[in-house]
């Protein structure tokens, strides 16, 4: 899900160049464990941004604890998170939950009758989960930060030996999501009616795909730039730009 994109495809939505930028500063990568030292108030803006868009404008049946966050059992002190933001304000501008198909997660779980042939699993197979832009971003700009994540996504992987994503989308969404321009294919048959239909996907990883759209997008060398000592930095719990 791509939080506030809409039904259709990214063709028809002019997006600049590169990362996200205003005025205060240029959109900075991190990833982060959950409960890693130091984004305390941004992973607290981050399920803020959750609850907005997931529970107030798409209406999902998802829990809010406090009536300002969304999270669920998935959002633990040890669950990875990407997410794009804005230094300078603190500002979050988007993000993605990343779960191991090793051990629990929402495919796994919830969605394994979405699966033909069954839930891809493995050391080399993650799950792309609650993967939204800020609510304030408009159409052009939500673009540009998903291009960002999508490629701190492809880093991500190809630092931790991930060969795979997962991910479940309902499918009015589908099509923005593969005009992203993921090498993706579908693990079955969707379920549901209408704009409550969902399918579930697997995206391959290739450092092919991202250096297409890294030159593309125009992005940097690095979206996460420590992404060549992630050993070290998930030790630590968090990398922060």
């Amino acid at each position: 899900m791509f939080g506030t994109a809409r039904a259709g495809t990214s063709h028809d939505i002019t997006a600049l160049a590169g990362p996200w930028r205003d005025a205060a500063g240029e959109a900075r990568a991190l990833r982060s464990r959950g409960a890693a030292p130091g984004i305390a108030a941004l992973r607290s803006a981050m399920l803020k941004d959750r609850k907005t868009v997931l529970i107030d404008r798409l209406g999902w049946d998802l829990q809010s604890p406090d009536g300002l966050h969304e999270l669920d059992a998935y959002d633990q002190d040890d669950t990875l998170y990407l997410i794009v933001h804005q230094a300078e304000t603190g500002r979050h501008l988007g993000s993605v939950r990343l779960l191991p198909s090793t051990g629990a997660h929402l495919l796994g779980d919830h969605f394994a009758h979405l699966c033909a042939d069954g839930v891809p699993t493995g050391p080399d197979v993650c799950e792309i989960t609650r993967l939204v832009t800020a609510p304030g971003l408009n159409r052009a700009e939500a673009l540009q930060v998903r291009r960002q994540l999508s490629i701190a996504l492809f880093e991500h992987a190809l630092d931790a030996g991930i060969t795979r994503y997962t991910m479940v989308t309902h499918m009015p969404w589908l099509p923005s999501l593969l005009s992203i321009g993921w090498d993706a294919e579908p693990l079955g048959l969707p379920a549901g009616e209408g704009a409550d239909a969902v399918a579930a996907l697997q995206i391959f990883v290739n450092a092919e795909t991202l250096d297409r759209l890294r030159a593309a997008w125009e992005m940097p060398p690095l979206v996460l730039p420590d992404a060549r000592r992630w050993p070290e930095i998930d030790r630590k719990g968090t990398t922060a730009f």
